[in-house]
């Protein structure tokens, strides 16, 4: 049966190109820094975003935790948005494994925590209090539709956290998508940043790893960080040469990926019972709210699953779709389809 997997855009498969740049890598021990190819991936991303030096990781989580042990002591407090991702989807890591305290602010609709906000939450000196370190932003923002959080906004909050003392942490999983959404280079987006997080296998469709970027003093941090969480691999040039092509052959094709969701959406805004907020559909993610009483988001999942159209239901009410390399124009038609028919009965 034809599928159309909407779920995420971590499902897809490798290309031909990172099949054959996986087959025939240079690989050697990554852990006493002899393996060619992830060197080269590290090179490459650092100067892409214009930082000092890169450190390649198995996973996004794993970026985003080892940057927090790389900012931060035992004790010590971040600041972060009540619906970003190292808040709601990596298992309190700071805190378990750091004794990192999290300050949670509201995020706004955007993805964006206030300035004023972040501002009034860092902490005075005062023995009662922890110590802020970190402030850690997310873009785009997954819970907050995708969306992306432009230059100005991230400059402003850079300049705040340096007049604080702090340092600023930017989780972007989709970084390259709130690039291509805002017209601009990626680099432009974390400038500010003392330490970015990408992945490589959201949008940019490799198999496997994230990539971790600040200057050299902070990436020799979070290497040993990344070693006591044990994720010191060895020949880990085989899926680095999969990121070398997720970095030159799919940054430039997102657009696409941005185009198939405003297709999606705007023929899901036409089907009665579901609701799709057309101006929040900024890059690849879609949010969909059914308002069908005896119809729930995990039901119209089933029944979605069932003619070939895959969706991940987040909450009694709400469905995402994602979209990614591997859903075609007439994906998403054969997708519409089936909500059509679903949603019919």
């Amino acid at each position: 049966m034809r599928i159309a997997d909407l779920r995420s855009d971590t499902i897809t498969r490798p290309t031909a190109a990172m099949r054959q740049a996986m087959a025939t890598a240079d690989v050697g021990d990554d852990v006493f820094g002899e393996d060619p190819t992830v060197k080269r991936l590290e090179t490459m991303a650092a100067e892409r975003l214009g930082k000092p030096a890169a450190l390649f990781v198995a996973s996004g989580t794993m970026a985003n935790l080892v940057s927090q042990l790389a900012h931060c002591g035992r004790g010590d407090e971040m600041i972060l948005g009540d619906q970003s991702h190292v808040f709601f989807y990596e298992q309190g890591g700071s805190a378990a494994v750091g004794g990192i305290h999290p300050r949670i602010l509201p995020n706004e609709p955007d993805g964006t925590i206030a300035p004023e906000e972040i501002d009034a939450a860092i902490r005075p000196d005062d023995i009662h209090f922890p110590v802020s370190r970190l402030v850690v932003l997310a873009n785009t923002h997954n819970r907050c539709y995708g969306t992306p959080l432009n230059t100005a906004y991230m400059q402003q909050v850079g300049r705040l956290v340096r007049r604080h003392g702090l340092k600023l942490h930017v989780d972007g999983a989709r970084l390259f998508n709130a690039a291509a959404a805002l017209k601009c280079p990626a680099k432009d987006l974390v400038a500010d940043a003392d330490s970015v997080a990408f992945c490589l296998s959201k949008g940019l469709g490799a198999p496997a790893g994230s990539m971790v970027l600040g200057d050299e003093e902070f990436v020799a941090r979070a290497r040993r960080a990344r070693k006591i969480l044990g994720g010191g691999m060895r020949q880990a040039g085989i899926l680095a040469a999969a990121g070398i092509i997720a970095l030159t052959e799919m940054t430039e094709r997102l657009d696409e990926d941005h185009a198939n969701a405003r297709h999606l959406a705007a023929g899901l805004a036409e089907i009665p019972g579901l609701t799709v907020d057309m101006k929040r559909v900024h890059t690849n993610i879609v949010y969909i709210d059914i308002h069908r009483d005896e119809l729930s988001a995990a039901d119209l999942a089933a029944r979605l699953n069932d003619v070939g159209t895959r969706v991940l239901p987040l909450g009694p009410n709400r469905l995402r779709a994602v979209t990614h390399h591997q859903v075609s124009a007439e994906d998403i038609e054969f997708a519409l389809d089936g909500f059509r028919k679903v949603m019919d009965r």
